[in-house]
C-alpha cells in the first residue's frame, strides 16, 4: 500500500468515530438520489426535504470536525443521537415512502458497533428496528385506506437480524480487544520481570565476584607479600588453595554469564559447582548425587534448569535442605530438584504466567521445545520435587 493510502488508514482505522464520519455522507446522498429518482410521494414533503438538508450539512460540519481535531469521549454518542432523531424525523415526515428510506437504517447499528460496545448495539439496534415500525403504523392509523403493507414485516425482520448481526460483530470486536489488552498487560509485565531478573542476575553475579575469587585473591596477594620475608610450605600452600578456589569460583561465574563454558568442564562438574555456590550463599545443606554425563547438546538448559529451580526452592519455598541429582534414563537425561519446603501447587503455574512471573514458565517453554518435559510433584511430608526430563545426546564435534 502506498505510504500516503497507508498513513490514511492509520488515521481513520484508529478511531470509529471518524469511519462512520466517512460513511455517513454517502450513504445521505444514496438516499436523496434515490426518493428524487423514484419520485416519492412523502407525508410531509417539505418537512422531508428540510430534514434532509439539515441533516447534510450536520454531517458534513460534523467530518470536518473530527478530520481536523482531536476527539472527545462523547463524539461517539453525539453522532449516533444525530443519526437516530435525523432518521426517525424523515421516516415521520415521510409516512408511507419512509419504505425508500430503509438504507438508512444501516447507519444506526453499524455506527453503534464500532463504539465496541455491544449491549448497546443490541439496545439501538431493536429500537432502530422497533422505530422502524412504529412509523408504518402511524401512517397506517392516518391513512385507513391503506393499512399496514405484509412487506413492512420483512423489512422489520431485515433489520432485526442487522441489529443481530452487529451486535454479534460487535461483542467479537470486543472481545478480541480486551484479549489484546489483556495480552499487552502480559508482556508488559514479561518485560518488566525480564528486566528485574537481569538487574538481580548482575547484582547476585558482583556479589558472587567479590565475596568470592576477589576475596580469595586479596587474601593471596597478602600471603604472598608474607611469603617474601618468611618463605614456607605451608604459606605456598595457602596460597595455592586460595588460587585454586579463586579459579574455580570465576569458572563458575563465567558459566553462569555464557552457558558455553560449560563445554569446557562439562555438566556434572559445572552442577556440583553450582551447588557448592549456593550452599555457601545460602548456608544451607544440598546433597548432590550427579552422575557423570559428559557434554550433552542439553547441558545449557538443564543447567539453567538447576540454577532456576534452585533459586525457586530458596525464594519461594523456604527450604532448608535440598536435593540436586542428574542421571540417565532410557535414552533421556533427568534432573531432580527435591526441597523440604512448603510446596507447590503447579495449578498456579499458568496464574503465573499471567501475573507476569516467567521464570519457571520459561523453563517448562524450553525443555518442551527441545522434546523433554518438567513435572512438579508434592513431596510426601511437606517439600516439591521437580523432574526435568530431557532427550540425551551428545555435541557434534566441531571441525577444524
Amino acid at each position: 500500500m502506498p505510504a500516503p493510502l497507508s498513513r490514511a488508514a492509520d488515521f481513520l482505522g484508529t478511531e470509529p468515530v471518524r469511519v462512520a464520519a466517512v460513511l455517513r455522507l454517502p450513504l445521505i446522498v444514496l438516499i436523496g438520489l434515490l426518493v428524487w429518482i423514484e419520485g416519492v410521494d412523502h407525508w410531509l414533503p417539505a418537512v422531508y426535504w428540510s430534514v434532509l438538508i439539515v441533516y447534510t450539512a450536520t454531517a458534513t460540519f460534523w467530518l470536518a470536525i473530527v478530520l481536523r481535531r482531536p476527539l472527545r469521549w462523547w463524539f461517539g454518542w453525539a453522532s449516533t443521537a444525530i443519526d437516530m432523531a435525523a432518521v426517525l424525523a424523515m421516516c415521520v415526515a415521510s409516512g408511507g415512502a419512509t419504505s425508500w428510506l430503509l438504507p438508512i437504517f444501516f447507519l444506526i447499528p453499524i455506527t453503534v458497533a464500532f463504539l465496541d460496545r455491544p449491549e448497546i448495539t443490541a439496545l439501538i439496534g431493536a429500537s432502530t428496528a422497533v422505530g422502524y415500525l412504529v412509523a408504518w403504523i402511524i401512517y397506517s392509523k392516518r391513512d385507513d385506506t391503506m393499512g399496514l403493507p405484509n412487506v413492512v414485516y420483512v423489512q422489520v425482520g431485515c433489520l432485526a437480524w442487522l441489529a443481530l448481526a452487529t451486535t454479534a460483530l460487535c461483542l467479537v470486536l470486543a472481545r478480541r480487544r480486551a484479549r489484546v489488552r489483556s495480552l499487552l498487560e502480559v508482556r508488559r509485565r514479561l518485560v518488566s520481570e525480564s528486566m528485574q531478573a537481569d538487574e538481580r542476575n548482575n547484582r547476585q553475579l558482583s556479589e558472587q565476584l567479590h565475596d568470592g575469587p576477589l576475596q580469595n585473591l586479596l587474601a593471596a596477594r597478602l600471603d604472598l607479600e608474607d611469603l617474601r620475608e618468611q618463605p614456607s610450605a605451608i604459606g605456598f600452600e595457602r596460597v595455592d588453595t586460595a588460587l585454586h578456589d579463586a579459579i574455580n569460583m570465576l569458572r563458575s561465574a563465567v558459566s553462569t554469564l555464557h552457558p558455553q563454558v560449560l563445554a569446557q568442564v562439562g555438566l556434572g562438574a559445572a552442577l556440583r559447582e553450582l551447588v557448592g555456590q549456593y550452599e555457601r550463599r545460602w548456608n544451607v545443606t544440598i546433597d548432590c548425587a550427579v552422575e557423570e554425563v559428559g557434554k550433552p547438546a542439553a547441558q545449557a538448559l538443564l543447567y539453567r534448569a538447576a540454577r532456576e529451580l534452585l533459586a525457586n526452592a530458596h525464594k519461594h519455598s523456604r527450604a532448608t535442605r535440598l536435593r540436586v541429582e542428574l542421571d540417565h534414563e532410557a535414552g533421556s537425561l533427568v534432573l531432580r530438584v527435591v526441597d523440604n519446603g512448603v510446596g507447590f501447587d503447579p495449578a498456579v503455574l499458568n496464574q503465573k504466567v499471567a501475573e507476569g512471573h516467567i521464570g519457571l514458565s520459561s523453563l517448562v517453554v524450553g525443555v518442551e521445545a527441545m522434546g523433554g518435559s518438567v513435572h512438579l510433584i508434592d513431596t510426601v511430608g511437606g517439600g516439591t520435587t521437580v523432574i526435568v526430563t530431557v532427550p540425551d545426546g551428545d555435541i557434534p564435534a566441531e571441525r577444524d
